[in-house]
Order: structure tokens, then C-alpha cells, then sequence
């Protein structure tokens, strides 16, 4: 059973990467020019601060809500941990330690509910599937677990 998924993980992997004859070399060198490609290209509306989703104002409280964070931290258990750890650590996807520092709180939520859109649209998504070499699965969860998971997430870094 496990080497099925792990054939069925590679298969989508390939597909995912696959199809592009376009020389990688010239962005490797200046990381913005795949962010303005992406924002200027096929799709000029698309908001790399935002991602893609629904979720345009995300509104943060400065102090940690702990029943969302502990409600974050039983659906992370469950939905997130097999894969991320609150490290920075990469285990089959990347850590989570700073990431509501690196990203905005709508691109969190955004990834959080809409992962298809966002890793064929967004430029650190991209980059981090080169990395990691296996999508983020849509584990379709409700606007409020995905916020309560942003809440886990910031109290990981260190929000109280």
C-alpha cells in the first residue's frame, strides 16, 4: 500500500513539474523575475501578497486567541503534522517555524483552503514544490479551521 502512494505521489509530482521546455536558468539568478512573470503575464490580477482565494483582509488581533490556537493545534494533529513540522525543519513539506512572519495572513488562509490554485499560480508555492517535490494535498477544511490553524501557526512563532 505504501509503495502505491508513493508511485501515485511521484506520478503527480511529474505531472505537476513536467511540460515546460522554457529555460529555468534565467530566472534562477533573480528571484523576482518569476514573481513578476507570474504577476504580469497571463494573469495580470493575480496578488502574490494575497495569493489566490478568497480571503483579501485577513484581521489578526494583537494578542493570541488560545481556543482558536488549541483548536489550530487538533486540526494540525490530524490534517497537518504527518507532513509539516513547527520547526523549520522540511519533512515532507516545509516547516512551519516564521511562516505567518514571511507571509501575509490572507496568502496563509488562501494556500490553507485553495492549495491547486495557488501551486499553479504562485511563485513561492512553485519554489517550494521544486524543494519538497510533493503537492499539498486540499485537505477541504472550513474557513474557521484554516483560521484557527493561522492562530496555532502564529502562536508557533511566538504571538501571545
Amino acid at each position: 500500500m505504501k509503495s502505491l502512494t508513493l508511485i501515485c505521489s511521484f506520478a503527480l509530482v511529474l505531472a505537476a513539474c513536467g511540460g515546460s521546455n522554457q529555460d529555468k536558468s534565467s530566472n534562477a539568478t533573480d528571484p523576482s523575475s518569476t514573481e513578476s512573470a507570474s504577476t504580469t503575464g497571463s494573469n495580470p490580477s493575480y496578488d502574490p501578497n494575497r495569493g489566490e482565494g478568497k480571503f483579501t483582509d485577513v484581521k489578526l488581533a494583537a494578542k493570541l486567541d488560545g481556543v482558536m490556537a488549541s483548536k489550530g493545534e487538533e486540526i494540525s494533529d490530524l490534517k497537518c503534522a504527518s507532513c509539516h513540522k513547527m520547526t523549520d525543519e522540511k519533512l515532507v513539506g516545509p516547516g512551519w517555524k516564521g511562516v505567518t512572519e514571511r507571509n501575509k495572513p490572507e496568502w496563509i488562509m488562501n494556500f490553507i483552503t485553495n492549495p491547486d490554485a495557488m501551486i499553479d499560480k504562485d511563485p513561492k508555492v512553485q519554489a517550494m514544490l521544486e524543494i519538497c517535490m510533493v503537492r499539498m494535498p486540499n485537505q477541504n477544511l472550513s474557513d474557521d479551521d484554516a483560521r484557527a490553524l493561522l492562530e496555532y501557526m502564529r502562536k508557533n512563532d511566538g504571538v501571545k
